[in-house]
Order: structure tokens, then sequence, then C-alpha cells
């Protein structure tokens, strides 16, 4: 019975480490990250989503003052930038397979079960993808990316937390720890 428990409970812990996302972050290695304390947010580019755009903005703004760095220096140790992309991803409709243990009477088993999963509506979700560039001043160097995404299906608070977290998610990891 132990056994069979543990087995269930690791193919629970697996599948559920696999449907959390990670945010992605690259940076220069050689950089003195100690060394910046303020920040300006350069100008964003357009995009069909003003709304998210502005959220994500002030979001960053909120993120580095929280961490110490002060915003709208008049030389600031590093620029923020933010890219911002929308794509349709198609909703999962494909089989599903599922791993159950159980008992009957004195009785044990393991059952195995397939569905096949019918999207009700539209056949497609968004995917909200951010990118955070920190950019040297003085060189123009990128010197570190981070990157998240979510999935979307309408707008409203909802997508404004969703929005929110990302950009957490992604800062929480900057500056980088050596």
């Amino acid at each position: 019975m132990g056994y069979r428990y543990f087995a269930s409970l690791l193919v629970a812990v697996a599948l559920l480490s696999a449907c959390s996302s990670k945010p992605k972050n690259d940076y220069d290695l050689n950089y003195d990250f100690s060394a910046l304390h303020n920040f300006a947010q350069l100008t964003p580019q357009k995009t069909d989503d003003p709304l998210s755009a502005q959220r994500i903005q002030v979001e960053i703004s909120n993120q580095l003052s929280q961490k110490g760095f002060t915003e709208n220096a008049p030389m600031p140790d590093f620029n923020v930038s933010y890219t911002l992309l929308t794509q349709d991803k198609p909703k999962d409709s494909g089989l599903s397979i599922g791993l159950g243990t159980g008992t009957f009477g004195s009785s044990g088993g393991i059952g195995i079960g397939t569905s096949v999963g019918v999207p009700l509506g539209s056949d497609s979700a968004k995917i909200q993808t951010i990118q955070i560039d920190i950019i040297d001043p003085k060189t123009k160097a990128l010197i570190w990316r981070g990157s998240d995404s979510f999935n979307f299906d309408a707008g409203g608070d909802q997508k404004a937390q969703d929005t929110a977290k990302a950009v957490s998610r992604i800062l929480a990891q900057f500056p980088p720890q050596k």
C-alpha cells in the first residue's frame, strides 16, 4: 500500500511541475550588477495591446522600486525596455492520459484511462509573452534579459493580475546572483 501511494504521489508531483512555467533569463557574466542603483524606462514600441503595455510599465516601476532602485534619475545606471508579444495558441483538444491507484475490499489495482477533450467556443487561446531588457546607458549594450509567458482568454482584472504576476516573476531574477 505504501509503495503505491508513494508512486502515485511522485507521478502527481511530476505532472504539476511539468505544468508550471519558470521565467527565463540571461545576462552578461562579466557585468558588475552591484553598481546599479537607479534606472530610466525607455519609450516602448507601439503595440496592439496598449492597456497591457501600460500595466507592464507601471509594474516594472513598482517591482524595481521595491528592490530599492530609484526611477528617473538624471543619470541612470541602467535603462529598462520591454517587448510585448500577443499571439494565438491552439487550445488543448488532444488526448489526455490519466493514471490512478485504488483499492476495493482487500484487493488493490492500478488503472489507466484516456479522454479526448473537445474545445468549447473558440478554438484558440491567447498567449502573451513579456520580455524585459536591462541596458547599459553608456555602451547601449544589453546586460540582462528576462521573459515569461501566460495564457489568457479574456481581458479585464484577471489579465491585469496575470500581467503583474508575469512581470514580478521576471524581475524576481534581477539582479542576477552569482
